[in-house]
């Protein structure tokens, strides 16, 4: 059995984050259009039918700009806060709201979706681990400062969409003004390049296999240096960036190899991938 991920979009302008199974899969945010998540699933693929439900993190629009088309036009449960509701500002009639708690297991099909919160300048942001016949991904994104909640979950991953959003220097030379730098940088904010490696070094399981570096500023990070950085400390991980222009390839997660102390991950070639959905 395999378990599927990709990112359909990752930064500011958009984010939206596939993960699933043969039979099922979640999309965690839908920050890209409708149209535009239906033109990306299709050239990997993927069948929206397979999708069954979206699961929210925060209100920001960069996070929820395409839910209320893709939901309704595709009949999908949209698994989110009631806080985040109220300020989200979104017209969800003739669709599933469905309230989740933290560290409460959501069961999708066979995927398992646990919700946990985080530092982050939102009502009520939480991230999301979603697991499957043992393999756990997690999509932390939009983190201020690593908490305890992060740093826990954080170890259960096998895979992981991990926020690296800005370089000290380049935020530290750019035209952003000083409040923003700050709100940046604060605890509230969003993890910095530094920050993510220090995660990762200090807290990288030994199975953990896969990461793709998402949700990076476009003024004030570079996809080689961060890359770079991270390919240096590595050990053993396959490090991706994820764009915020396209989608990243499909990447699978073979779990016939969770007993082993690294599972093996292997990308789907571009030519397979309509073969294999």
């Amino acid at each position: 059995m395999q378990l599927f991920i990709t990112s359909l979009n990752s930064g500011s302008n958009g984010n939206c984050y596939y993960i699933g199974n043969e039979r099922e899969a979640v999309l965690v945010d839908a920050g890209i259009s409708c149209r535009e998540t239906e033109k990306r699933m299709k050239r990997l693929g993927l069948s929206m039918r397979k999708v069954k439900a979206i699961f929210v993190s925060h209100e920001h629009s960069d996070h929820i700009r395409g839910i209320e088309v893709l939901a309704r036009k595709y009949e999908l449960p949209v698994y989110i806060t009631p806080d985040t509701l109220r300020y989200a500002r979104m017209s969800l009639d003739r669709v599933e709201v469905v309230p989740f708690v933290a560290h409460e297991p959501v069961q999708i099909g066979n995927l398992s979706v646990t919700a946990f919160p985080k530092f982050h300048d939102a009502t009520d942001p939480h991230s999301f681990v979603v697991s499957y016949e043992g393999v756990t991904v997690g999509v932390f994104t939009d983190i201020g400062a690593p908490c305890e909640h992060v740093i826990n979950y954080f170890q259960q991953c096998h895979a992981i969409f991990l926020e690296t959003n800005y370089d000290e220097a380049l935020l530290d030379q750019g035209y952003y003004p000083y409040y923003l730098k700050r709100r940046i940088r604060s605890d509230r904010g969003h993890m910095s390049n530094d920050q993510a490696l220090e995660l990762f070094v200090n807290y990288k399981p030994s199975f953990m296999s896969h990461v793709l570096l998402s949700h990076l500023s476009k003024d004030n990070n570079c996809p080689k240096l961060v890359k770079e950085l991270f390919d240096t400390h590595a050990d053993g991980a396959e490090i991706v960036v994820a764009s915020r222009f396209e989608e990243t390839p499909i990447f699978s997660i073979d779990t016939n190899f969770v007993a082993m102390e690294k599972p093996k991950v292997f990308m789907v070639p571009e030519a397979q991938q309509l073969s294999l959905f």
